[in-house]
């Protein structure tokens, strides 16, 4: 996977609407939704980010059934490409969306 196009696509997802950054946002979003489709919904996660906030994202996507994907950029990376300073982890919303940047991961 080539990161730069990875984190490129990440950040376009930003530009687009279909990104939620940061933990608390995105626990705040995953609580209120009922039902989340994995296809729509895909949870990134920084390689650097601490063992409680790793445990933490893994245990509410085991919890709600969501996606995640944990890269080899750090949160300081992932935060420039979302126009921050950094970020533990980014959601991607839309099917459409999702299926890009895992494409993206998978190549």
């Amino acid at each position: 996977m080539e990161q730069n196009k990875l984190l490129s696509m990440i950040g376009l997802a930003k530009k687009a609407g279909r990104a939620i950054v940061g933990l608390p946002m995105i626990s705040e979003h995953i609580s209120k939704k009922q039902h989340i489709s994995q296809d729509e919904f895909l949870l990134i996660e920084a390689s650097d980010t601490s063992d409680g906030t790793h445990k933490k994202i893994s245990n509410k996507c085991e919890f709600y059934n969501i996606r995640s994907v944990r890269i080899d950029s750090t949160c300081s990376e992932l935060g420039a490409a979302l126009g921050k300073s950094a970020t533990a982890a980014v959601a991607i919303l839309g099917k459409d969306m999702c299926h890009a940047v895992l494409d993206k991961i998978n190549n």
